[in-house]
């Protein structure tokens, strides 16, 4: 590929990407310069080749046998942040939203705090509506920039897109480059505060410091997908190395050495035990992608 500043691997394993710390390799994975960069690479890319976005890849499970197909990286690529006037802030999907959070309390602006408890970036939180205590990624966006496969860069206003919860219905064939999000003016020492207290809640109800995927499920309806799971006695059941968490069984872990497949049989099996035992279909927040395990 010509004229390329970004980062080319082929074959490169998805464990080193994902939160889960699992998963086969990738047939190729750019990550771009910026998003001039991006554009080059995707004109060059075949038409009709599968391409994946990935972040942090806090919500994705790529199984062992890999993806044939293509990933934009854009952690420490698309980073590009910036207020425009009072109103507004721009970010690239390759910003953290932790770090759109710290930034815009520092800044003195507010409404952007719950960033501090997705554990993604802004690309991924666009498109699913990441949400954390009680607030939502659309309820705050003022408009995106999406990209296709040709290169070709628009800017698109929410009422563009069917939002649903954890879910974003958007043009076929692009993908989110960066959002403008609305703020507010407030206090930076009571914003800041309210971070912190944001991040404590999320330490002590999160696996921070074990490898997982964030939440596996989605909540259905009033009911709650870890109350669900806890009440039919699946808190610390294991498939291989992958097991759901002790303290919140919303949460699969990589306990040891864990296989794609080990974290795909247990939340095949978390949601078929919930659904015989207490008759609710639990919706996998986490995508998973690439060539399946042998279920012989």
């Amino acid at each position: 590929m010509a004229e390329l500043r970004g980062e080319l691997m082929h074959n490169e394993p998805m464990g080193r990407h994902c939160s889960w710390r699992t998963g086969g390799p990738v047939h190729r994975l750019y990550k771009p310069a910026d998003s001039s960069d991006l554009q080059l690479f995707l004109q060059q890319l075949p038409q009709n080749e599968p391409v994946l976005w990935v972040g942090l890849g806090s919500n994705l499970l790529v199984r062992d046998g890999g993806y044939a197909g293509t990933v934009i990286l854009t952690v420490g690529a698309l980073q590009k942040m910036e207020f425009i006037g009072d109103e507004l802030l721009f970010a690239e999907a390759g910003v953290t939203c932790a770090k759109v959070a710290r930034t815009s309390a520092r800044e003195g602006f507010t409404g952007l705090e719950f960033f501090a408890g997705i554990p993604g970036t802004i690309g991924g939180a666009l498109a699913m509506n990441a949400g954390a205590f009680g607030g939502e990624t659309w309820e705050r966006v003022e408009k995106v920039e999406t990209i296709d496969q040709h290169g070709e860069i628009r800017q698109r206003k929410p009422e563009e897109f069917v939002v649903h919860y954890r879910e974003v219905e958007k043009p076929a064939g692009e993908w989110f480059l960066a959002g403008y999000f609305r703020l507010e003016h407030g206090d930076v020492e009571e914003a800041q505060g309210r971070i912190r207290e944001l991040l404590d809640r999320r330490s002590a109800t999160q696996p921070t410091t074990q490898p997982s995927c964030g939440s596996t499920f989605r909540n259905p309806g009033n009911d709650h997908a870890a109350r669900l799971i806890e009440s039919i006695g699946l808190k610390g059941h294991c498939i291989g190395g992958a097991c759901v968490w002790t303290r919140h069984a919303n949460f699969i872990i990589n306990e040891k050495d864990a296989t794609a497949a080990d974290i795909e049989q247990l939340i095949d099996y978390v949601q078929q035990q919930v659904a015989e035992q207490c008759g609710v279909e639990l919706v996998r927040e986490v995508h998973i992608v690439g060539v399946p395990y042998d279920q012989s």
